[in-house]
């Protein structure tokens, strides 16, 4: 009898901006880390509440506005981790 082949699961997670559910590979996640310190994880494995992204600049500009990334990490994000963001945004749209 042949087996089934499994399909690995895709884990997926919400925009904060357009609110689509997309493979987290494809999204940025902001971290607010155990000691209150706000971050980009770019790599997605380190502890702490993470929001995700799009990597849209319409999908950033939308969170910013509506404050939706304070709202999910339930904390105020200084004003460096958005301009980190949009650098990184930036630096995806080159590439």
């Amino acid at each position: 009898m042949a087996q089934a082949v499994k399909q690995k699961k895709i884990p997926t997670r919400r925009c904060v901006g357009c609110g689509e559910h997309l493979p987290k590979s494809s999204l940025i996640r902001v971290l607010r880390t155990p000691e209150g310190e706000i971050v980009l994880d770019l790599v997605g494995k380190r502890s702490g509440r993470g929001a995700y992204l799009c990597k849209s600049v319409a999908c950033f500009k939308k969170a910013v506005k509506s404050k939706r990334l304070e709202s999910s990490l339930e904390c105020k994000i200084p004003d460096e981790v958005y301009i980190k963001l949009e650098e990184e945004l930036a630096v995806g749209k080159e590439s």
